[in-house]
């Protein structure tokens, strides 16, 4: 199915090539909820959503588009409420939080809605016709391996969550399986919200309890940031922090060979776009969509950040 997918992707963009402003396919409807830009990543996600949706929008003027951005999962779950009764076809949701808008989102897949979920999944099984996301176990994987192949003789590290997601609990659950067997030793796990500022009050809560911390796994570049800022404000030295996501900022880092961030994981908010495409596709050529679409979430290090850094990208 990947391989199916991968190719309506590529039949999708040379749709847009040759048939830009013709009317194709059925009227519908497409609501997308996403988070509101409070941190970087989500700033790229709200950016790459809208312009994509203006391409569709000039590819398929018969295909409604409907973006709703919400900043709690309280006010998402309001959101989906509200694109329902606009009488939508299809839901795109990438969620704020996995439990809180699991039962909307079923609610609406019950009411013949194709659904169309993004990155963080929600909390129970099969409710949605596609999945696109990175590859969350491979996320936490590549962690481990880098923390392993960095101390190889054992280490002390400390890890920052995300927040309460699917995704999150299948990285950290990934990591620690990798990790078995070795010699590193996490010290404490907590939730950072995949903020700068939450990363900040960790890692300085970490810095007060233990005397050495050896490595940072901060989960997100913006928890990285703000770890690697409360890392500067005291005299340790040698701490090796590793974020996640390929942040344009912590790419230059890598690219430049930093002491203290030598690596990331990529794990792109572009991921919308072929979210999007996908179901504007189901929508405007009848083409059978459904299954999941994995992105892959490779080790970003100074030999290859090159490939990897875009200097004029939002994130």
């Amino acid at each position: 199915m990947l391989s199916k997918l991968r190719n309506v992707v590529v039949a999708g963009g040379l749709v847009l090539a040759g048939l830009t402003g013709t009317s194709y396919g059925a009227d519908a409807t497409i609501g997308i909820s996403i988070p509101a830009a409070d941190h970087g990543w989500t700033g790229g996600l709200v950016y790459h959503t809208k312009r994509t949706v203006e391409a569709m929008k000039k590819a398929f003027p018969n295909i409604d588009f409907v973006v709703v951005t919400s900043s709690s999962a309280t006010q998402q779950v309001n959101d989906i409420e509200d694109l329902m009764s606009r009488k939508i076809n299809a839901l795109v949701v990438l969620p704020q939080e996995s439990d809180p808008l699991t039962e909307p989102v079923k609610a609406a897949k019950a009411k013949g809605v194709f659904v169309t979920v993004v990155d963080r999944g929600l909390a129970e099984k099969n409710i949605e016709d596609l999945y696109v996301g990175g590859d969350n176990p491979q996320y936490g994987v590549a962690a481990a391996e880098y923390f392993k192949k960095k101390f190889p003789d054992g280490g002390k590290i400390v890890v920052m969550r995300g927040i309460p997601t699917a995704i999150d609990n299948i990285r950290i659950e990934a990591f620690q399986n990798a990790l078995k067997d070795s010699k590193i030793e996490i010290l404490d796990m907590q939730y950072a919200n995949w903020n700068p500022d939450k990363g900040f009050e960790v890692m300085q809560d970490y810095l007060q309890r233990f005397p050495k911390i050896d490595g940072v796994w901060a989960g997100d570049d913006d928890a990285a940031l703000g770890a690697m800022e409360a890392i500067k404000q005291t005299d340790r030295k040698g701490v090796k922090v590793l974020g996640g996501s390929g942040m344009n900022k912590v790419i230059k880092l890598v690219q430049d060979g930093n002491d203290m961030v030598d690596a990331d994981i990529f794990y792109p908010p572009t991921l919308i776009i072929p979210a999007i495409e996908l179901t504007t596709m189901k929508f405007a050529t009848q083409a059978p969509i459904n299954g999941r679409y994995v992105l892959g979430s490779p080790l970003i290090t100074k030999d290859n950040a090159a490939q990897y850094y875009f200097p004029d990208a939002p994130y």
